[in-house]
């Protein structure tokens, strides 16, 4: 049994890959661009890397799949990549949907019978009730979680069209050392000791899940033989916005204050700043930033025998520490 993780040099594609090699596992990684001290174009320590872009089935046909494989997906257009100011949907749609089509092409002409995917917690967009369990409705706010949205659909379609055993995550926001996004800025301001916005008064709670987590369910998924789910993947015990912000200020030893601000106001100035092409956020992010927003993982622990062992506090932290290391 191989496994291939296409999306190898993403945030969790990373790890995943480490994880796999450091337990022995054969392993081929497949992306655009292969990562610093990762497998290489020849074979050794059991990983392979394999050039290539998801989008194109003649790249997909160099992994020569094979039935026994175990396909991870995790490859994805997201906030972090980039988004242009025109033709967001679109943008968003050639990857995390007509990317999943070619590749489950591929796997359905190999016979490769076996997928871990990672979706999104956008998926479900504001929530409507608490815990979110995984069969709260999903409402997109924006592009992103709907092309993941039509990637589970098409997923859940070769289920049952073609047999795959496919198991689907949905994780909160992942973090950790490496993965910063709209984290950056306010490090940067916590660095120099200034002032920290929130959008809101900061008492909601902000739910995480680390990458080492996230890494750990996949493994979990693989051991189970890849059940459908869908599966949340979230912190235990999820401090709030200005908890974890606050702590992040003591462990730096910084003045920064945390200062709340009027939710509406700030929406809506973001809002403005994006239509005229100045984008500080995006509405996926800052429509539900003063959410409460926390995962039911109850299924996720009966089903994968997971619980996450990382506390979102100490995430944060290792983030902040890898930040100041850029």
């Amino acid at each position: 049994m191989r496994h291939i993780v296409i999306g190898s040099s993403g945030f969790v594609g990373q790890r995943l890959v480490q994880a796999l090699l450091e337990a022995g596992e054969p392993v081929v990684a497949f992306s655009r661009t292969p990562v610093a001290g990762g497998p290489t174009p020849e074979e050794e320590g059991g990983g392979v890397f394999v050039p290539g872009d998801i989008r194109s089935a003649e790249d997909l046909a160099r992994l020569d799949l094979r039935p026994n494989d175990v396909v991870h997906h995790l490859a994805a257009r997201h906030f972090g990549n980039g988004v242009p100011l025109q033709g967001r949907d679109a943008w968003f749609e050639e990857v995390n949907v007509g990317g999943t089509r070619q590749l489950l092409a591929a796997m359905r002409r190999a016979g490769t019978g076996r997928m871990v995917f990672f979706s999104t917690d956008m998926t479900y967009g504001l929530p409507e009730r608490l815990p979110v369990t995984p069969d709260h409705p999903q409402k997109p706010l924006g592009p992103y979680g709907r092309t993941k949205l039509e990637a589970e659909a098409l997923i859940r379609r070769a289920s049952a069209e073609d047999g795959l055993r496919a198991t689907i995550f949905r994780p909160r926001l992942i973090s950790g050392p490496g993965r910063l996004g709209t984290l950056a800025t306010l490090f940067t301001l916590i660095r120099k000791g200034l002032p920290v916005p929130m959008i809101g008064s900061g008492r909601n709670r902000y739910q995480m899940i680390s990458v080492d987590d996230c890494v750990r369910a996949d493994l979990r998924a693989v051991a189970a033989g890849c059940p459908p789910g869908p599966f949340n993947l979230g912190s235990e015990n999820p401090k709030t916005a200005r908890d974890l912000l606050g702590a992040v200020i003591r462990h730096a030893g910084s003045s920064s204050v945390l200062v709340p601000t009027p939710a509406r106001l700030v929406t809506a100035t973001l809002a403005l700043l994006d239509r005229f092409g100045r984008p500080l956020m995006y509405p996926e992010q800052y429509l539900s930033a003063d959410a409460d927003f926390v995962f039911d993982t109850r299924t996720t622990r009966t089903v994968l025998d997971w619980r996450a062992e990382d506390d979102d506090v100490d995430v944060m932290i290792a983030a902040y520490e890898a930040f100041l290391r850029l």
